[in-house]
């Protein structure tokens, strides 16, 4: 199974963390989720009890280790825009979602990053996500579908 890294505001502004937490349970089917705690309610904006450099040096750890990224981009986050940027140099397979209902234009710099190739931008629903996730897992595999895909 796939080391998979997911991307979602916590110092940005924890409104989606539950919405995380749905998305996190989903990507468990395609592989392992090294960033789980960012679906937490418990973490506030403050994050994690570690030292800011700890901190960033886990998430590179672990950023590396990943062969996906999947960024939920929604809630304005210079920390996710960050690891973003890291993950195009790693030239990491990144998913990037955006909510259309959240009221805010996403930001030109993800938008345009949109390659059908490594970078995929997708518009969603919170209903189209099985699918969405289906999709992106099956075209990065050449066609191998996970073995439980998301129902």
């Amino acid at each position: 199974m796939a080391d998979i890294y997911f991307c979602g505001s916590i110092r940005g502004g924890r409104q989606d963390a539950e919405l995380y937490a749905r998305v996190i349970k989903m990507l468990g089917e395609y592989g392992q989720v090294l960033t789980e705690h960012v679906g937490h309610k418990e973490i506030g904006e403050k994050g994690d009890d570690m030292d800011e450099r700890e901190i960033h040096d886990r998430n590179m750890k672990w950023l590396d280790q990943a062969e996906f990224v999947v960024a939920e981009v929604s809630q304005p986050s210079l920390g996710v825009g960050y690891e973003i940027g890291q993950a195009v140099n790693m030239e990491k397979r990144i998913l990037c979602l955006f909510r259309e209902s959240c009221g805010r234009s996403l930001s030109c710099m993800i938008r345009g990053l949109h390659n059908d190739q490594s970078v995929v931008v997708k518009d969603y629903k919170e209903a189209d996500l099985p699918a969405i996730l289906k999709e992106f897992f099956s075209e990065a595999n050449n066609g191998v579908e996970a073995s439980q895909p998301c129902v």
